[in-house]
This record gives structure tokens, sequence and C-alpha cells, in this order.
């Protein structure tokens, strides 16, 4: 065919394209791996851990995890956690912006930083040679950030308009209002800072919070494609300035549940209806099975940018989305935490139909927990679960993620076949018996939007 496009003789003939090329050398393939990697952790002097996993590859990813968040924000505090975040990266004791910039830009690093209501995290990705270079920056990154009150300023100026932005999202407005009704205490402080918080944080404040949260004893530096030993011959003395003392403590947490809602001109209701998941992270039995519901209820929106077929066969695509016009999106959902959580739906619904929307939800949840799960739906949600994991872990990134958020929890790193293992165990009446014990806390129901057909809170309660 080419040939008689551009003139000149046909070459020789070639075999079909499922056949090998006569006279090629085809390599063997490689070698599976004898066993899988070993995570690896040092305990220095003052309490901080060095963590790594020594997995093949030219990339590299290291991180620092602090047990450090809103949970242990006082009200002179609040909104440093997320502050913080938006300030990582920038100027140290040692170096200027800039100067952060241009280092990570000569070794070809990706630098992240994010805020929860437990953790913090700073990660850096690079290559393999760079690694004391990058546990260089990352530890100054962190241990050493200049929270002047001309560099807090600049930071909060900014993030005031992100949060004007961010206001207008009703999504974002519903899910941490959910947590400051769920909960008393530590984890119902806001985790998202107010423009008043914003005017009143300054260095002192930030810096107060900083000492009195990243110590040694709450710090994790995890890696993953790194020789352990290099790690620690690198990063010990850089860490050995920690504080070696347990830090503040947070308020305690109480899960109480509740009703908000606020009415806007939208035509749509978004809606959240949420239950106290007892024992959080820790019960790894109870969260184990409740992963699994998670997926089992599945869901997503009416229309999917990415093309359909998405999660299909899920509890909430076959039972709501797919018989309700009405319903715009409904989606299972966990918000867990080290000792408690929450579990429950989010949706979106047509106005009028927001009081359909929240009956469906319950109906849901307790043909849960009533025990309704058919044999092949508990396989599939099984099925994908072990594969959403094991996915997931193909990232250097969520490897040392994966290490640094477990010791913090755990105080050690449990494997993936552990978690496989327990999650192909859990039997159809241990997921109805998680679903059943969240359902008998008081609900927690969030609406945002139009509200001319919302229930009333006592309504809803009478469903369970």
């Amino acid at each position: 065919m080419m040939s008689a496009i551009f003139g000149g003789s046909a070459g020789p003939a070639m075999p079909p394209m499922d056949q090998p090329v006569p006279g090629l050398a085809i390599p063997d393939p490689p070698a599976a791996p004898a066993a899988a990697p070993v995570t690896n952790i040092t305990t220095l002097s003052n309490g901080a851990k060095i963590a790594s996993e020594d997995t093949p590859g030219a990339s590299i990813a290291v991180g620092m995890y602090v047990s450090s968040g809103s949970k242990w924000e006082n009200p002179h505090v609040s909104g440093a956690s997320h502050l913080l975040e938006r300030m990582a990266w920038r100027a140290t004791a040692n170096r200027t912006a800039f100067r952060v910039t241009r280092e990570a830009e000569v070794i070809g690093a990706n630098l992240l930083a994010s805020a929860s209501r437990e953790q913090m995290a700073y990660t850096v990705d690079c290559l393999r040679t760079n690694l004391p270079e990058a546990v260089e920056l990352l530890t100054d990154a962190v241990m050493n950030q200049k929270l002047t009150d001309h560099e807090v300023a600049a930071a909060a100026a900014a993030l005031k308009k992100e949060m004007t932005e961010l206001a207008e999202n009703p999504a974002h407005l519903i899910m941490e209002a959910a947590h400051s009704v769920a909960f008393t205490g530590g984890l119902g402080a806001p985790l998202v800072a107010t423009p008043a918080a914003l005017t009143r944080l300054d260095g002192d404040a930030l810096a107060h919070f900083v000492q009195a949260t990243y110590t040694a004893p709450r710090v994790v530096l995890a890696a993953a494609g790194v020789d352990h030993a290099e790690l620690v011959s690198v990063a010990e003395p850089l860490l050995s300035t920690l504080a070696p003392g347990p830090g503040v403590g947070a308020a305690p947490t109480t899960y109480v549940g509740g009703d908000y809602r606020v009415s806007t001109d939208s035509p749509l209701t978004n809606i959240i209806l949420a239950f106290e998941f007892k024992g959080g992270w820790r019960d790894q039995k109870g969260s184990t099975a409740m992963t699994v519901l998670n997926t089992l209820m599945g869901g997503g929106g009416s229309f999917s940018a990415g093309g359909p077929g998405k999660g299909m066969y899920s509890r909430l695509y076959n039972r709501v989305l797919n018989r309700h016009a009405w319903a715009q999106n409904c989606t299972s959902f966990h918000s867990v935490f080290d000792d408690t959580g929450v579990i429950g739906i989010s949706g979106v619904a047509d106005g009028p139909h927001a009081g359909d929307m929240v009956a469906v939800m319950a109906r849901e949840l307790a043909a849960v927990a009533n025990g309704k799960i058919e044999a092949k739906e508990l396989d599939r949600a099984k099925a994908a679960t072990v594969s959403s994991i094991l996915m997931n872990l193909e990232s250097r990134a969520v490897v040392a993620e994966d290490i640094g958020r477990q010791i913090l929890t755990y105080g050690e790193r449990k494997s993936p076949a552990e978690f496989i293992a327990a999650i192909n165990a859990l039997t159809a009446a241990e997921i109805s018996a998680v679903a059943a014990e969240a359902l008998k806390s008081n609900p927690t129901l969030c609406m945002v939007g139009d509200l001319t057909a919302a229930p009333r809170f006592e309504q809803v309660k009478t469903l369970f």
C-alpha cells in the first residue's frame, strides 16, 4: 500500500502482526521478585521514625507525615493547618522561596503538601540519585519554615481569594458542614480557614502551633524506592533536632449528629445523610468491612465525563440513578479517622424531589443493614476493593504515603497482603453488622440548595 502511494518497489513480505519476526531474538520476560518488598522502620532517639520500602526503579517518593491538623487547633489558631498547607514549600530559615523552587527544578522534583483533620503531609517525587538533596530540601521546608507576619499575611490574602470561590461550591460547603455537625471537639473544628481566622492568624500563632504539634514522636519520614540504610544515613542527622516531647493534646471528640441546612436559589438540593462509624481505622476488622461496604454501595453521577460504565453495577447506580430521573448524583462516602468517623451517602436531586432523595438514601442504607446483600454483589465489591488497593500501590507516591500514614495510625505498616486477606475473608453478615451499628447513631443530615421540599430532621429520624 505504501509503495503504491509513494512509489518504489515493495519491501520483503512481513509476517502477520500476531507472529514474531523471523530471526528476531525475543528477550526473556523479567523475573518476578522473590518476595514482596519489606517495610523497614528505624526509630530515632528522639522518637522520630524513618521508614522505607525499596521497590526497584529510577524514581522515588519521600514524604514527611505529621500527627497535626485541625483536630489540634483551638479557637485562637483555628485555620492554622489550612494556612500552613498554603505556605508549604515557600521560604525557610535557610532558603528563599525562589531558591526552594530552583533547587526543586534542578533535581526535577515534584513538591506537594496537604492538610487534613489528623495529619499533615509533605512529599517530594524525584530520581533515585537525588535522594540526599530531596531529603534535605524536605526536612528544611517542614522543620524550618519561615513564618514571619509578612509571609503569613501574603499567604492569607491569596487564600481568602480561593475561599471566595469555594464558598460558591455547595459540594465543598456541605462536606465541611457535615463534620462540624457530626462531631463536637477536635474533629468538629473547621479544616477550612474562615476569613475571620485568616485575618486573625499571624506568624507567632502559626509558630506556636507548629512547635506544639511538629514534635519528633509525631513525625514519620517515609520513602518508597530507596535503600533504607542510605535513607537513615541522610535523614537521621536532619531529624535529630526535632523536639522529643509528645506535643499538645487534642480536645476530646464526640459524635453527636444533627441537622444543617442552607437555602439558596439553586434549582438543585445537595444532601448528605451520614452516621457514626465507631472505632475508626484502628478498628481494623470494622474498617475493612466499612471499605468494602463503601465499594458495594458505589454510585456516581447521572452523567460521566469519562465515558459510561464506571461503577454501573453498584447498588446506588442500579437502584437509584438508573430508576429516578430526578437523581443527579448519588454516591456512598466515608470520612474516617484514627478512632471514629462517619459513613453515609451524598447526593444531588432536583429541588422538588429533595424529600424523595432522602427517603431513597435511608432505604438503601437500611437494606444493607438488614442483610439484603447478594453473593455476587459482595464478590464484585471485594474484587473491586482489592483491585483499587493494588492499582494505587503501583505509584511510589502512594506507597510512601501509605507507609507514613499507617505508622502514624497503627505504629507499624501492615502489608497489602494482610488487607487483601482480611477483605477476602469478609462475610455479608459482617458488612451488614457494620451498617446496622452505624444506623443506631443519631443521623447527620446536611442540605444546601432548594429546601422547599426538604424533610424535617425529626421526620428523617423516623426512617431508621
